[in-house]
């Protein structure tokens, strides 16, 4: 597929997707969807690609749903069939091997912050907002905010947001613990390239264990997900990422040192 309203930039082991329609603050226009169901089909099957940043264009990351084209959508049926294609798309991110992060600049409202619940990381330009005011157009979220929303604020604070289509900044964002870090406007790139640095100094295949077994173990009960890890713990034995990690603990190499300075630099500059 020919992108026209994201840009797919793939320095490996880097890729960043752009949701490119600045002049509608980056809204979700059927064919951007498309668009973005596309890159990801496509980048979950590139084991080059270790790491997804989000973006969006002109100063904003998403605006969410494009509403001038709701009359387009067609027939409740066709209107149902897209809202599980939405659905299935953030599935998609979600479930990527890959680590994702969301860079966000001022808006992520409606699908955009759908988007970022999605990601693993959430960084942050201080003045950014978030919300799901769906409510005002006489609508419900249909990006899965309604469900994973709850499972990052609780039922409160879900309730009020949704109810009353709040918008809340970066930084209650971050209190809320739907963002992780949050950055003067002109080091967001910076922050997001700083984090990237860490997260390249992981073994890949163990990040991925761990977020597979975090995401399948937290919609689960105990001890289900206590088997998750138990089972992940076997594997990690056979993984040449176990053997070199634990090996250069042992002999206290420059592995392990740097992957501990690295991330103590990480929060020193970026604290909880």
């Amino acid at each position: 597929m020919n992108y026209s309203q994201i840009i797919l930039d793939k320095k490996e082991p880097v890729a960043t997707i752009t949701f490119n329609r600045p002049e509608k603050l980056n809204a979700f226009s059927m064919k951007l969807s498309e668009e973005l169901a596309d890159a990801i089909y496509n980048l979950k099957r590139n084991n080059e690609i270790k790491i997804i940043v989000f973006k969006g264009a002109g100063g904003n990351f998403s605006a969410g749903d494009d509403i001038d084209e709701f009359p387009q959508w067609g027939t409740s049926d066709q209107v149902f069939e897209r809202g599980l294609f939405y659905q299935h798309t953030a599935d998609e991110i979600e479930s990527l091997g890959q680590m994702t992060i969301a860079a966000v600049d001022g808006y992520a409202i409606g699908g955009g912050l759908e988007v970022t619940m999605v990601c693993d990381f959430v960084i942050a330009a201080e003045g950014s907002k978030f919300g799901i005011p769906e409510i005002d157009i006489g609508s419900t979220p249909g990006w899965g905010g309604t469900q994973r929303m709850g499972r990052f604020v609780g039922r409160r604070m879900i309730k009020e947001m949704i109810f009353l289509g709040t918008l809340i900044d970066a930084q209650q964002a971050k209190e809320v613990q739907l963002v992780n870090k949050v950055v003067p406007k002109e080091k967001l790139d910076t922050a997001v390239n700083d984090l990237i640095e860490v997260l390249l100094t992981k073994p890949p295949e163990i990040l991925k264990i761990a977020k597979f077994i975090i995401r399948k173990g937290l919609e689960a009960d105990l001890y289900t997900g206590l088997g998750f890890e138990t089972i992940a713990g076997t594997l990690n034995l056979t993984t040449k990422a176990m053997t070199e990690g634990t090996t250069s603990f042992s002999q206290k190499s420059p592995l392990w040192k740097s992957r501990r300075k690295k991330v103590t630099e990480y929060y020193n500059k970026y604290p909880w």
